[in-house]
């Protein structure tokens, strides 16, 4: 009944129109996740043609890069709540303050953790139970992606502020610069370059700062405060978007927690490392559209909040997480089909191809509804409501991912097939917990916590 009611809507003109405005901010999200997905494929192809040891050590020193930007994704996610609603309303003055706020705050954070990471990456890889061959290609890597951590922050955020305030297309400009360099200094820097391994880290570096400068010209008319510094706008920024950063961080920490689990096993653990970090890049060719409706999805909510328009906003979060679960049960059969074609691009080693293929035939099966979730969540996260995301997601992850892989995997001796399963069954109860959230409606009263240089507190649903 549910699915007959959307249905008979999309046969509205009003909703058609609904549509069209979510799909216009949809298909440059999916093909700036395309490139993002392409510039990870790259990384492990060129990893994956050096050695098992150089794969197994990216998949480790980028979840740990991740972990690193935490603090970033936190901020884009409250900027662009706050910048969607803002660029749609009146109050061109807060919109002005909230972008060069945030574009002021990335950099500083930025400064601070690449020194952070700088300092500290032997210290972190060593402080991991990880087999000592994979350590010093760890440190190495880790180093150099620090060193660009600054470039990345202000990508990240440059990107958020661009989607949010109606230029899209130059984001995925960008994006499409950035991936291009970043495949063809990968391949000349690896196999044609004194550097070898170091060359993946170091073509992130600089398409990074390529990207940095494009944004800042397609930007130069919004950064006109010179970087001005609005204390209650960063606050409503950081309102919004601590608990994403927070479940970022619970959600790196658990990525982590998984190669721990698969580093424990008893046999070929460092092929089944490497096979994870093939899967997880041929699952983001899935995953990454899905993010992409994620985040389109939380840009039009928020337009149409900031238009006092909550019957539409609510409607179009569901047509939205509808069309994106289409496209992406499309693309995951395309993949199953092709499941060992694919692996075997990524590695040479029969043992790392086949575990690889076992990940995609066990967790591809439920990336529909992964999807469902995912961009459910976006919307909630447009409408401020961060919080809630972070507490379902967080709980789908620690006490349900992590514990049922633990128990399968070591204490029943399943192996790396029972983390694939356990992984599965977290999908499902967080895309259960997203949508039961959504349906209820109280995110529709999250309020903007920010109005003409005063901070209000913003309203959370009640649990």
């Amino acid at each position: 009944m549910f699915f007959n009611a959307i249905v008979k809507k999309l046969k509205e003109e009003r909703v058609r129109s609904l549509f069209r405005q979510s799909w216009s901010m949809s298909w440059p999200m999916t093909l700036i996740m395309f490139f993002l997905f392409l510039i990870g494929l790259a990384d492990v192809y060129v990893a994956g043609r050096i050695s098992k040891e150089i794969q197994a050590s990216y998949g480790l020193a980028s979840q740990i890069y991740f972990i690193l930007s935490i603090i970033v994704f936190a901020l884009t996610v409250g900027s662009v709540s706050l910048v969607s609603r803002l660029y749609t309303s009146e109050r061109k003055d807060d919109f002005i303050a909230a972008v060069d706020s945030s574009i002021a705050v990335s950099l500083a954070a930025g400064v601070v953790f690449t020194i952070i990471g700088l300092l500290f990456s032997r210290s972190i890889i060593n402080a991991l139970a990880v087999p000592e061959e994979l350590k010093g290609y760890a440190v190495i890597l880790l180093r150099i992606y620090s060193a660009g951590l600054v470039f990345s922050y202000f990508l990240i955020s440059s990107n958020g502020i661009l989607r949010a305030s109606g230029m899209i297309r130059s984001s995925l400009l960008t994006m499409a610069v950035v991936c291009l360099l970043n495949a063809v200094l990968n391949f000349y820097l690896a196999f044609h370059t004194p550097l070898g391994f170091q060359g993946i880290a170091v073509a992130t570096v600089f398409s990074s700062l390529a990207g940095c400068l494009m944004n800042v010209f397609f930007m130069r008319r919004k950064i006109t405060g010179l970087f001005r510094f609005c204390a209650p706008a960063v606050k409503a920024m950081m309102q919004i978007g601590w608990p994403a950063g927070l479940l970022q961080l619970l959600w790196q920490f658990g990525a982590m927690a998984i190669f721990l689990i698969l580093a424990a096993l008893p046999r070929h653990n460092i092929e089944i490392m490497a096979a994870f970090t093939n899967g997880l890049k041929i699952e983001s060719a899935i995953f990454l559209p899905a993010f992409a409706f994620n985040m389109a999805n939380a840009v039009v909510v928020g337009n149409l909040l900031g238009k006092k328009k909550d019957g539409d906003a609510f409607l179009i979060g569901i047509v939205t997480a509808g069309f994106g679960v289409i496209i992406v049960f499309l693309l995951t059969v395309l993949v199953m089909a092709n499941a060992h074609f694919i692996a075997s691009l990524l590695s040479p080693d029969e043992t790392v191809v086949k575990e690889c293929v076992r990940y995609i035939y066990i967790a591809l099966l439920f990336e529909p509804v992964m999807a469902w979730g995912v961009i459910l969540a976006g919307a909630l996260n447009g409408a401020g409501d961060t919080r809630g995301v972070m507490w379902i997601v967080a709980l789908s992850v620690w006490l349900v991912r992590l514990p049922v892989s633990f128990f399968l995997a070591i204490v029943f001796g399943m192996g790396a097939t029972g983390v694939w399963w356990a992984m599965n069954l977290s999908l499902v109860f967080q895309a259960l917990l997203l949508s039961r959230r959504f349906l209820k409606r109280r995110w529709l009263f999250c309020h903007l916590p920010y109005a003409a240089g005063t901070v209000q507190q913003p309203v959370i649903p009640v649990e």
